[in-house]
């Protein structure tokens, strides 16, 4: 069951997610609070695990990593030890930035950077090199279309 929210919270969460970066002072003004309860309200979402932590987007492309890549990874075997043991192995590799389980055809969906291509096949060459592994499908991002890495919020829509 979601947590019960008022309009303050969402007013927090809101303003934390435009600018994680915000003091609490401007925050509680923002929100229309002293700073004292706003600190307790944005400790209380964090303790709830609403707030999960604060981080910079980064650029990519500014870093050197001009490739994107999705990959389709199918095993070929599923049992929990096989899927941990994947897993496990995907939160060490820094060019894999997300790592999705899936239902279906298709295991693990990884969404991956690389520096240029070669780079990118050798990521491939890896992937499908790994125990376990049965296929391994790839495309390249061609053009991002849209990127709201936050949740949507919708005041009370939680609460239905």
């Amino acid at each position: 069951m979601p947590a019960r929210l008022d309009a303050i919270d969402w007013a927090i969460l809101r303003e934390l997610q435009a600018d994680g970066s915000i003091t609490n002072v401007e925050l509680a003004r923002r929100v229309g609070l002293s700073a004292p309860p706003c600190l307790r309200r944005v400790r209380a979402l964090e303790e709830a695990g609403i707030i999960r932590g604060y981080r910079a987007l980064l650029e990519p492309k500014a870093l050197g990593y001009e490739v994107v890549c999705f990959a389709m990874v199918q095993l070929a075997a599923q049992g929990q030890a096989e899927l941990a043991a994947f897993a496990a192995e995907m939160r060490g590799w820094p060019l894999v930035r997300e790592c999705w389980t899936l239902s279906g055809e298709t295991d693990f969906l990884l969404k991956c950077v690389a520096p240029n291509l070669g780079a990118f096949q050798q990521l491939v060459g890896h992937l499908t090199g790994l125990p376990n592994v049965r296929t391994v499908r790839t495309a390249l991002a061609l053009d991002q279309i849209k990127d709201e890495p936050i949740a949507p919020l919708d005041d009370g829509a939680l609460d239905a």
